[in-house]
């Protein structure tokens, strides 16, 4: 993956990716890119357009340089009606992949109401099978990040919005069962925790909103703060805004991190929720 163009991807539909994920394809051979599809170029009141969401799929057969649109995921939907999903985490075990969405029914125009944590399970990645709504620390949970933890077993973080919006901790042994554990990071607001574990320590990564924020650790219990990343605008196209919500593939002893951009939006700029917002504040691209 070296010198991957800017952007990576840009969703052709929506023109909304963010909130990346990636994993490695099985039966294909090839990488795929999942993320949150915003609905960026539908023109609609308020936070309507970030919701009635789906989850968005591209794929490389070039170890990562160029993505190819493959359309959405099939079959995440468990109730009737459009809703919305958010924010893919997947991971493979035992023969299945398992995919942690966010959840959000219906197309609020707002930020408010429930919101939970969905759990479907593949053989192929395309098409899924509900499991579970997930029951956590509150009716307000988004943002699933999995690891295993040195003992085996697996941890879940998420961010609870009740909570301070901030990171708290599911465990289970089975991928099934969920029991919470408490808070973890709570030194900020913020979303999108992603855990990885790179050149012997585990490192932590949140979207506080002004770039991201690190956190490193020796046995992913105990955390301490280390400088933002991605906290200044970059050079490249569609780069120059700050990082969100991010990803990261490590492959050795080099760690991808995979993120998205506004790259258009004027952050003193504010719209309320009865304002069509026009595509630049809406529009995001993939790095």
């Amino acid at each position: 993956m070296l010198n991957p163009p800017a952007p990576l991807f840009r969703d052709p539909i929506h023109d909304g990716a963010a909130d990346p994920t990636v994993i490695w394809n099985r039966q294909e051979g090839a990488w795929w890119l999942l993320y949150t599809s915003r609905r960026a170029n539908v023109p609609c009141r308020g936070v309507a357009w970030a919701h009635g969401t789906d989850i968005g799929i591209a794929s490389s057969a070039d170890c990562g340089r160029h993505w190819r649109y493959r359309g959405t995921l099939a079959g995440l939907e468990f109730e009737p009606g459009r809703n919305t999903f958010w924010a893919p985490e997947v991971i493979y075990c035992d023969d299945l992949y398992h995919l942690y969405v966010s959840y959000v029914r219906g197309v609020p125009q707002d930020w408010s109401g429930p919101r939970a944590i969905v759990h479907l399970t593949s053989e192929d990645l395309w098409r899924w099978q509900y499991q579970s709504t997930l029951s956590l620390s509150s009716d307000r949970v988004i943002d699933a990040a999995l690891h295993r933890m040195p003992a085996g077993h697996w941890r879940m973080w998420y961010k609870d919005e009740v909570k301070g919006s901030y990171t708290w901790a599911a465990e289970s042994d089975d991928l099934y069962n969920w029991s919470v554990q408490g808070p973890v990071i709570t030194d900020c607001a913020h979303e999108g925790p992603n855990v990885f574990r790179w050149r012997g320590s585990y490192w932590l990564i949140i979207d506080h909103w002004a770039g991201l924020g690190v956190y490193q650790s020796p046995d992913a219990e105990n955390w301490r703060r280390c400088p933002n990343i991605l906290d200044a605008p970059g050079k490249r196209s569609d780069d120059g805004a700050i990082g969100g919500h991010a990803d990261v593939l490590v492959n050795g002893e080099r760690a991808f991190i995979f993120y998205f951009t506004h790259p258009d939006w004027d952050r003193e700029q504010a719209y309320g929720l009865d304002d069509i917002h026009p595509l630049a504040v809406k529009r995001t691209a993939l790095q």
